[in-house]
């Protein structure tokens, strides 16, 4: 789910719709999160055709995507949670180029069919670290030669202290409960290993990340 970090309301979660009106009414405000989308729409390939959301929310990165690259005909945004679903087809009702589906992250990705750019908004730290290594190489599966993985993410400090004031510049006091944030190197590590190239941390911003890379042309 595209979920900016941020103080959850009353302890509710992302099946609460005022929840996820509570989260939409103050991603706007994130001046690093703008920084790092910014980065992903240049590194995006120069025409490609197709492109997937991992855990879309109300469809932001989607949205950046189309908006960067209109050659894009067939975008498919998946998440698992239905208030931000209903957001989602709110906002691509009209374009029919969008297939918004529910899609849990443990599920296999090659279900989905293979595509030129598949990106990520703060999703795949809710999983525990075995399936985002292997959602990694199912990702590096399913894109097509060329095509670009592009995760904006959340990631671990390297120390404690780091931590707690990642958490202070952004207004929080504490983790959520479903994060399970992972160091930078490994989760490159992870996308060197499924056999992506160009890897790199093109983007930070304290615990903030744009974890890149593609799969080779040939």
């Amino acid at each position: 789910m595209d979920h900016a970090p941020g103080q959850h309301d009353h302890g509710a979660g992302w099946d609460h719709p005022g929840h996820v009106d509570w989260y939409l009414g103050r991603v706007e405000g994130l001046k690093p999160r703008l920084a790092g989308e910014e980065v992903l729409r240049e590194i995006l390939p120069a025409e490609p055709r197709s492109a997937l959301d991992l855990g879309c929310g109300d469809g932001r990165l989607t949205s950046l995507v189309l908006a960067a690259r209109p050659t894009v005909v067939r975008a498919v945004a998946v998440d698992n949670s239905l208030p931000m679903l209903d957001r989602a087809r709110e906002r691509f009702a009209a374009d029919d180029r969008v297939t918004v589906a529910a899609w849990d992250l443990a599920e296999d990705l090659s279900l989905l069919g293979a595509f030129d750019v598949i990106v990520s908004g703060f999703a795949i730290h809710h999983l525990v670290d075995a399936r985002k290594a292997t959602l990694t190489a199912e990702v590096a599966g399913q894109l097509r030669p060329g095509g670009v993985f592009a995760n904006l993410e959340i990631v671990a400090s390297a120390t404690g202290a780091l931590h707690r004031e990642f958490l202070a510049a952004i207004g929080r006091e504490a983790d959520d409960a479903e994060d399970r944030p992972v160091d930078v190197e490994t989760q490159l590590g992870w996308m060197r290993q499924a056999g992506l190239a160009d890897v790199d941390c093109l983007w930070r911003w304290r615990g903030m990340a744009l974890l890149a890379g593609r799969r080779p042309a040939n």
